[in-house]
């Protein structure tokens, strides 16, 4: 679908907040609070179908193929010594039907306390038609961002693990174009992810042995990025804390309860330029500086709850809910999903609803398709025994 947009509006529409906000009234805005400002947006949406059917939670569950985004110190407890998932994600469907975002991830045993995994993300943004500001033609673009990510996690004992993540950054939205008198270019930046997981799997109920982890990850800590030489913007740094509680009902019957709070560190809007501070200085202010004082700073936390069901570790059924302020975002929405696992594959979906009508979220389906190499050479041996 051919899209038609000025410059301008391209980049505001990427550099503020999350893609697929719930409209919120002018009124509420004038006066009052107002969402974070990022660029590199992408970089918050979930990649995977599995956290996606739970509400976007992911920083304490079970490990998994996609680890990489939600907390990277969970390789370190990964049952499989090697995997790779591909995950795909038609975005904003409600708008056009040219936008998509993919993601392949991998993972790759050292030894039973050492795992090194790494990830790329692509965000294809479509083919725009660009208009100046006048309404004349001014080229073509096929708008895009990626990130390229590697991680390593080790474990320090039999219940706790630690991880670091480098990521590189790609944001080519505007195809060289110029915007007034101001020449723009590809945006990149590289960061940072910082993390910890704790897990026990031997918690005493009713005489059964359930599990209970807890997990935190400093995300996106790096550079700032900039699109043109006038201005530098804020790359999404985020602070992720969950915490997880497993229930083994039989050998066949699992649940899962999560919960993840999760926090933008970036500067709070104000009257003052808030690009104007140092990413350093950014981070540590965003737990203070809202203009509001603490009701505003509450306001910019937003949690996710999910469930996961297994029966005998081959069929999920998932659930979840993900809040944000309304007047920091006002993303609303539950999910839902499944999975499978097939030996080898595992293979997860995921619906979104949001709560308002209308939304252009309404409807997004996500698709993972994993490969494990381990149960592959497992059934190898088996067919030729």
């Amino acid at each position: 679908m051919k899209k038609i947009c000025t410059i301008g509006i391209l980049l505001t529409l990427l550099g503020l907040n999350s893609f697929g906000q719930d409209v919120i009234d002018k009124q509420d805005i004038v006066g009052s609070e107002r969402p974070l400002e990022y660029s590199a947006a992408f970089l918050t949406i979930a990649t995977d179908s599995r956290a996606g059917a739970m509400g976007d939670v992911g920083a304490a569950t079970s490990p998994d193929y996609n680890s990489m985004h939600w907390n990277p110190a969970k390789y370190a407890f990964i049952e499989s010594d090697m995997g790779i998932a591909v995950s795909y994600t038609p975005w904003l469907r409600k708008l056009v039907n040219d936008i998509n975002l993919y993601n392949l991830s991998f993972y790759k045993r050292i030894d039973k306390r050492q795992t090194v995994a790494a990830s790329l993300q692509y965000f294809d943004l479509g083919n725009i038609e660009f208009r100046d500001e006048s309404g004349g033609y001014s080229g073509q673009h096929n708008p895009y961002e990626l990130s390229v990510d590697v991680a390593y996690a080790r474990a320090f004992s039999d219940k706790f693990s630690g991880g670091i993540a480098f990521r590189y950054i790609r944001s080519d939205i505007t195809g060289g174009a110029s915007v007034g008198d101001t020449e723009t270019k590809p945006g990149n930046a590289v960061a940072a992810d910082v993390s910890f997981y704790y897990v026990n799997d031997k918690v005493k109920l009713s005489g059964r042995n359930h599990t209970w982890s807890a997990g935190i990850n400093f995300s996106n800590l790096g550079s700032k990025i900039s699109y043109t030489d006038v201005q530098k913007d804020f790359l999404p740094a985020n602070l992720k804390i969950g915490t997880a509680f497993k229930v083994n009902f039989d050998d066949y019957n699992s649940f899962t309860l999560a919960l993840d709070l999760n926090k933008f560190l970036v500067p709070s809007p104000d009257s003052t330029e808030t690009n104007d501070v140092s990413t350093a200085e950014g981070m540590i202010t965003s737990f203070y500086d809202a203009p509001n004082g603490l009701s505003e700073e509450l306001h910019e936390i937003k949690y996710s709850i999910g469930g996961e069901y297994w029966y005998a570790n081959q069929f999920a059924v998932r659930a979840g809910y993900f809040h944000e302020h309304q007047l920091k975002g006002n993303r609303k929405y539950f999910t839902a999903g499944a999975g499978i696992k097939l030996n080898v594959f595992t293979i997860d979906f995921s619906y979104l609803l949001p709560v308002k009508q209308n939304n252009p979220l309404e409807g997004t389906m996500r698709f993972t398709l994993g490969l494990d190499f381990q149960a592959l050479r497992n059934q190898k041996k088996d067919n030729k025994g």
